[in-house]
């Protein structure tokens, strides 16, 4: 399997503000480091595989951070200050998200490890409520 590019949404850089230079510099280095962990993934799987376990951990990082930046919206809305750079890492992990279940390679290996983890550790009450 061929190794996966991630890209950072230039509409992303464009949200950030004018001093925003350092928040683009760590959101490159936080999209070679998720690129990196997704390749050595690829890499873990052996001849045109991937190691599904691996890739979706990586995921479910990225959905936990997409979360978190998420969260912080609304908090600094409410004290007065700019969201703009919780926006912009909320939905720099959800495009990175987006762009791996782009490759349909990915994708039907990422479902049933998705499906084997939730036969396997069967339903869990929090994976049910919505907080």
């Amino acid at each position: 399997m061929e190794h996966v590019h991630l890209t950072i949404p230039e509409r992303l850089l464009e949200l950030l503000p004018e001093d925003g230079a350092n928040a683009a510099r760590d959101m490159e280095r936080a999209v070679e480091g998720y690129e990196r962990a997704v390749n050595r993934a690829i890499d873990a799987g052996g001849e045109g595989e991937v190691d599904a376990g691996e890739l979706l951990d990586v995921i479910e990082h990225m959905e936990t951070r997409m979360k978190t930046y998420d969260e912080f919206v609304p908090e600094l809305r409410a004290w007065g200050q700019s969201p703009a750079y919780a926006v912009s890492w909320r939905d720099l992990h959800a495009s990175l998200v987006e762009q791996l279940h782009e490759h349909e390679d990915l994708t039907d290996r990422l479902d049933r490890e998705r499906n084997y983890r939730l036969v396997d550790d069967g339903i869990r009450l929090k994976d049910l409520k919505e907080d």
